[in-house]
């Protein structure tokens, strides 16, 4: 990795944390070409329009995404309900064949509130732990949480809402992200309870899908709710700890989305349907620093910008091989 790309990539992790991106103090050479040659080109306007007319939209990765969110819910419940023991328990501990798998910030919080390492978490953690660096942390976001796909759906709503002046998007601050992971780990010291595991609403819905519905829903229900009319996500960007957990093991994760400047227009596209576009903002003219940039690890991995980019500049890859289709 090159000494631009360090420097960006210590910047992606502050803006995982809550800062807000800020325009690179030096772009490598092959970079500065390109944004050069992109300012003096006036036929580039007429190339954006022919992309952007011709771009094929198949949505093949959020299908995909979709898809697997729904299958890896639903094994819970069924088999749940015909009792095979195939995958037991819920998104915040389970067993898959025999196998322990807990959800790492549950763990945490697990050990916070006693006070101690406990063996038996720290075996099921280190599978679930192993399978999320390999597959970046934040992809259990929008890959496996069943409140993600809700929320997505809410967002729709939301954009809807806005685009016919009936509500207006709110943003917040989103350090407070980390305010509140900070805050959920001190009241599990502090109370010896999980505290947050009882608010979660990942853990809310996985149990609902599998057990039957509670009175809990309604907690969900108002977060979609607030979602919808008042600001967009919510839960996801700015309070949500297990986020900034995955986040955090993601730093090292191989796979990862990665930006192409020669071929972008800048059209913004991909940045109007992503779900945390703080991380693209490399993809804004003039601040890519060098030709090929990965996105940060708050990424979730959703492939909604690979689907929505007219010219391909924006793709999956494992590091250090070809990209994936």
């Amino acid at each position: 990795m090159s000494r631009l790309l360090s420097r960006r990539f210590r910047e992606q992790i502050k803006v995982m944390f809550g800062a807000e991106p800020k325009k690179p103090a030096e772009i490598s050479p092959a970079a500065q070409k390109i944004h050069l040659y992109k300012r003096g080109n006036r036929d580039l306007i007429a190339e954006k329009l022919h992309a952007r007319a011709h771009a094929i939209h198949d949505n093949k990765w959020r299908n995909r995404r979709w898809a697997t969110l729904l299958f890896a819910n639903l094994l819970f419940t069924i088999s749940f309900y015909f009792d095979i023991q195939l995958l037991e328990g819920a998104l915040t501990a389970s067993r898959f064949i025999g196998f322990h798998l807990i959800d790492l910030n549950s763990a945490l919080q697990v050990m916070l509130a006693h006070k101690h390492i406990i063996t038996n978490l720290l075996i099921g953690t280190g599978t679930v732990l192993v399978l999320w660096i390999l597959l970046g942390g934040r992809t259990f976001c929008s890959w496996i949480c069943p409140y993600h796909l809700l929320a997505e759906w809410a967002e729709r709503l939301h954009v809807y809402l806005v685009k016919k002046k009936l509500v207006t998007d709110q943003t917040i601050d989103r350090r407070l992200r980390s305010v509140f992971w900070i805050i959920f780990a001190v009241l599990a010291i502090a109370t010896g309870y999980t505290v947050y595991e009882a608010i979660s609403p990942t853990g809310i819905l996985s149990r609902a899908l599998i057990y039957g519905p509670g009175l809990a829903l309604l907690w969900v229900l108002a977060l979609l709710v607030f979602e919808v009319f008042f600001s967009k996500r919510a839960w996801c960007r700015y309070a949500c700890p297990i986020g900034l957990t995955y986040g955090v093991v993601g730093i090292i994760s191989p796979l990862r989305i990665k930006y192409k400047l020669d071929g972008c227009f800048h059209e913004g596209d991909c940045r109007k349907v992503c779900l945390v576009p703080h991380v693209l903002d490399t993809v804004i003219k003039g601040r890519a620093v060098e030709a090929e940039v990965p996105i940060g690890p708050d990424c979730t991995r959703c492939g909604l910008c690979v689907d929505t980019c007219p010219t391909g500049s924006l793709t999956f890859e494992v590091k250090g091989l070809s990209k994936l289709l």
